[in-house]
């Protein structure tokens, strides 16, 4: 499988977490298809098919990865 450059990976996974900070889910149509966007680029990139997985998986191939980074994603 190819892996995404960890740059690139930070990066989605920055851009999900501010949008879905700002609720991007329930805002405009623009902000909804951003953010189904990235998480779609997201899924491709980890090789896994939802957003909750690739974003574990994504962390896991950042540099400086740590097992308790998980809890973090399952709480928000």
């Amino acid at each position: 499988m190819l892996m995404a450059h960890p740059a690139v990976l930070k990066d989605l996974v920055a851009q999900y977490e501010a949008l879905r900070a700002l609720h991007a889910e329930n805002g405009s149509p623009a902000a909804r298809r951003r953010m189904n966007d990235i998480a779609y680029t997201l899924c491709v990139s980890t090789g896994t098919s939802d957003v909750d997985s690739a974003l574990v998986a994504a962390r896991h191939q950042l540099p400086g990865a740590r097992p308790q980074d998980d809890s973090v994603l399952s709480a928000g």
